[in-house]
């Protein structure tokens, strides 16, 4: 616990002197914890007074407790200073480490508390945020939680006053007379800023204090006498007419009922209006009601405040347009209206195309420009009825209602605003004094009276926009319920293949590659999924998924552990010593950081060759970190692993990478062997990859081989080895042992660089990434 300031009695006595302590809980507070809540998003947040012994909690959410020891209070450190005190990570902090509320079940890792300063100076406790995981805040915020603090001192300064007003008044009406009681309540007010006015029963101003003087910009003694409705209170902030009757200060002088408004305006001398917060409460005399007394505050700056917080809740603050939690409050209107109205509206999702590429060449800076300058184009292509708002990153909405009824119609006025977003949006930007050009992706779905769910129809626009897409971007494209269909199916399978690693359903089936007399070198390792409802799944289906979600980390794992197991029960007999065993890699395991060791872990456990392992890596790792990839090769390569090139030719392959690799083999796609008899551009690229892996001193091995005519054309030109269906299909593990056992022992292979490849062997089925 940090010791006391010299000056804490001070402190204590000015907090008492607010009467808040093990107080009920009172709606504005509990309103400000929550939007301190919001706009820093944490998952709690408190309003806290520290006295003597403890720190008490006036409003908290998300945090069910009603007060701590002061000696492991965050918040009397925080009430040492006037500026925010923040504590990104309390388990690296020696002040909080052992602390039990960072310790224990309230896990607190991250604090921020602004202290509430009173007028006087005195830090009286604090609003604070919290979270269970480190984190900081932004600059707005940290605003943010400087407004919400000084918001709560305005509250409690305006609860003591109204407190102390109404207390005195009831204990001192049959004490003091009522002269010298408005004369001490006047002074009150005068010293703290309120405004206060008296009425008699016909609403003429008995007294009126020098600060509500002031701030309806008249004399005393201009309202003394007057009607104040007629002076101050005759409309609403509409200039809507405010009848007198209607009023609650002129009610209460005549039924001696108190009232308190905490948002209506009263109107200056000059004809001005401000807003105000005000009480009004009977003046009793001898059991009879024979006026009113008001007391006001000017709530400017609260408003201001509650606007500048709302505006950080609910805008973004790069481009200043609503963000998504507005939208959904837009759309979930929009939804009712169209149910009450049977009318049709739109949701229009936009992507900025390689806008990360953008933002990587050019800096964030120039980035966030163009976002800006991307929200003013949309604002001004759609009407001043339409929201757009940004989702965040370079993900926008534009929200249209009042469509034509009519479905088809409602779509072609739908696609109408859509090509107006993507004419605006293909306009040149000025960014850094040069013109850059960017393009969008617009997905777009119609909403009606049957579509209440605002859930759905965020997925639906992101999904629309996900097809244009794949349809090659710079377009746009409706939700098509087909989508849907798969999507789900998608994320249904998705949940199946974590069972189906769980369960072991999934198998290794290994194709032969053999040499130009067909003797056999070794086998592709290709894996399979045995589901129990469907069968066996095509590699094409669930292999995607897999490198999406990240499930081809396991399966990679299993796989090359399986094949290694394989390779090391051939390695134990003299027949099938001399094989190979080609195991696909795909780009996202290989890019692992703890590849290597993986593999090396792998082998070891096993006990395979490493000098009769092949792995098959795609032209995919070539757009990237080329010297990762090179680094990684080198380290396994320096152990005795072999790596073939798969499916050359298809992808983005550089020579100038190509002779750095240290590869061992190329192997030629299926899709130029399938037609390599037809003398046209896959011949030449097969006869191509054939002499570059020659001159490259690389073996060449040729995937998806299916008649006798391909693989004559492929050994005419020198191809050293074959794979597919003229050989074999992919077999199973005990039919693979026999196969290789019956010709291996024939003509075992003395070279580990030939023969090992990629290919599914069934056509058209992608190999196992």
């Amino acid at each position: 616990m940090i010791q006391p300031a010299p000056d804490e009695q001070d402190r204590l006595n000015a907090l008492k002197s607010y009467a808040i302590l093990d107080t009920p809980r009172e709606t504005d507070f509990d309103q400000l914890a929550r939007l301190a809540a919001q706009v820093c998003q944490t998952p709690i947040a408190k309003i806290t007074f520290v006295d003597e012994r403890r720190q008490w909690f006036k409003a908290s959410v998300g945090l069910d407790m009603a007060w701590t020891d002061r000696a492991i209070a965050f918040c009397a450190h925080a009430i040492a200073g006037t500026e925010l005190f923040l504590v990104a990570d309390a388990c690296d902090d020696p002040r909080f480490a052992h602390n039990p509320l960072v310790t224990g079940e309230t896990g607190i890792r991250f604090y921020a508390g602004m202290p509430l300063v009173s007028p006087d100076g005195f830090a009286l406790g604090t609003v604070s945020v919290i979270d269970r995981v480190p984190r900081t805040l932004t600059a707005a915020q940290t605003a943010a939680l400087s407004t919400l603090a000084r918001q709560v001192m305005v509250v409690l300064e305006y609860r003591r006053l109204v407190g102390s007003v109404t207390d005195d008044s009831a204990r001192t009406q049959s004490e003091l007379e009522r002269d010298k009681l408005y004369k001490e309540k006047m002074q009150l007010l005068a010293f703290t800023g309120e405004g206060i006015w008296g009425v008699d029963s016909s609403g003429r101003c008995t007294f009126a204090s020098e600060a509500a003087a002031r701030m309806l910009g008249y004399a005393v003694h201009e309202m003394v006498g007057k009607s104040m409705h007629e002076l101050t209170h005759y409309q609403h902030a509409n200039g809507d007419p405010y009848p007198v009757h209607d009023c609650p200060i002129y009610q209460t002088s005549h039924t001696g009922r108190p009232c308190q408004r905490d948002d209506e305006v009263f109107w200056r001398k000059n004809g001005s209006a401000f807003p105000v917060r005000y009480l009004t409460y009977p003046v009793v005399e001898s059991g009879s009601i024979v006026g009113s007394v008001v007391t006001f505050t000017d709530i400017t700056q609260r408003k201001a405040a509650e606007n500048e917080i709302r505006h950080l809740v609910f805008y973004d603050s790069l481009t200043g347009l609503p963000n998504r939690q507005l939208l959904l409050d837009r759309l979930q209107h929009a939804l009712a209206v169209c149910v009450r109205s049977r009318s049709t509206g739109a949701l229009l999702f936009i992507d900025l195309d390689n806008f990360k590429t953008l933002n990587d060449t050019l800096g964030h800076e120039q980035g966030d420009q163009l976002l800006r300058q991307v929200s003013a184009r949309l604002v001004a292509s759609v009407r001043n009825s339409d929201t757009v708002a940004r989702l965040g990153g370079d993900e926008f909405v534009v929200m249209v209602e009042d469509l034509a009824p009519n479905a088809h119609e409602a779509a072609s006025e739908a696609r109408c605003v859509g090509e107006q977003l993507l004419a605006a949006l293909n306009l040149p930007y000025l960014l850094g004094g040069s013109a850059h050009f960017s393009s969008p992706s617009i997905g777009i779905t119609l909403f009606n009276a049957q579509d209440a769910d605002v859930g759905e129809q965020l997925k639906r626009g992101d999904l629309a926009m996900y097809q244009a897409k794949a349809a090659g971007r710079n377009t746009l494209r409706f939700f098509d319920p087909d989508m849907q269909t798969a999507i789900t199916t998608r994320a249904a399978l998705e949940a199946d293949m974590r069972h189906g690693l769980e369960r072991n359903e999934f198998l290794l089936h290994y194709q032969p590659q053999v040499d130009a007399n067909g003797d056999p070198t070794g086998a592709e390792a290709l894996v399979r999924w045995r589901h129990p409802r469907r069968g066996l799944v095509s590699p094409a289906e669930f292999i995607p998924l897999a490198e999406e979600t990240g499930l081809i980390l396991p399966l990679g794992q299993w796989v090359l552990e399986s094949a290694c197991t394989r390779l090391a029960s051939w390695g134990a007999r003299p027949e099938t010593a001399g094989l190979n065993m080609a195991v696909n890699v795909s780009a996202r395991q290989f890019r692992h950081p703890d590849f290597v060791r993986q593999v090396l872990a792998v082998l070891e456990r096993t006990g395979a060759n490493p000098r009769r392992l092949k792995l098959e890596l795609t032209e995919g790792l070539l757009i990237d970190n080329v010297e990762e990839t090179i680094a990684k090769m080198i380290a396994l390569k320096a152990q005795g692993v072999g790596f073939s090139l798969d499916d050359f030719g298809t992808g983005y392959s550089s020579l100038a990478y190509l002779k750095r690799l240290p590869l061992d083999q190329l192997k030629i796609d299926q899709s130029f062997v399938r037609d390599v008899l037809a003398g046209g551009n896959d011949a030449t690229i097969a006869r191509t990859i054939i002499t570059l892996g020659q001159s490259l001193g690389l073996a060449v091995i040729a995937e998806g081989v299916e008649t006798e005519a391909q693989r004559d054309f492929l050994a005419h030109h020198h191809c050293d080895a074959f794979q597919g269906y003229l050989f074999s299909r992919p077999l199973p593990a005990d039919l693979i042992d026999a196969f290789m056992g019956a010709r291996a022992g024939r003509h075992p292979s003395p070279d580990p660089g030939v023969g090992c490849s990629t290919d599914t062997g069934d056509p058209g089925v992608p190999p196992a990434r």
